[in-house]
This record gives C-alpha cells, structure tokens and sequence, in this order.
C-alpha cells in the first residue's frame, strides 16, 4: 500500500471496526504466506493454500482500498 493509505488507516482504524479488522485480517495472511515463502520445497497441498491465501489477502486488500476510498470521497465531497 502507498504511505498515503497508511497514513490513512492510522488515522481510521481506531475509529472503524470493520476497516481494523481487515487490516489485522490482511497481516494474519500476510505472515502466514511469508511462513510459506520461507520454505525451500512446497508440497502440492502447500502450494495450493498459499495460492489461496494470497487470493484471501487480496480480496482484503481489495476491502481495504474500497473503504479507504470512501473516506476519501467523503473528506472531498466536505472539503476536508
């Protein structure tokens, strides 16, 4: 994500529940596909579910943005 969205979800995740618990979501996978990367050889199985669990970290990343996104709006159509 760009330093602008980081800033961003640190100013907003205290105050939005659903957007820290996808943040949150977003680095449990993010540590368990590093777990993976970590490995010299991936079973078949292995592969698979890293492969499913960077399709569930982008589809929180994806969450993340449309939030992030809505807040910007929001601050723009206020002229914050």
């Amino acid at each position: 994500m760009e330093q602008r969205d980081e800033e961003l979800i640190a100013r907003l995740i205290d105050k939005d529940p659903r957007l820290k618990r996808l943040v949150e979501e977003h680095r449990e996978l993010d540590l368990s596909v590093e777990e993976f990367d970590k490995r010299p050889y991936l079973t078949t199985e292995e592969a698979m579910e890293k492969k499913r669990l960077k399709k569930l970290k982008l589809a929180k990343k994806d969450q993340i943005q449309a939030i992030l996104s809505s807040y910007q709006k929001e601050s723009a159509d206020h002229g914050d």
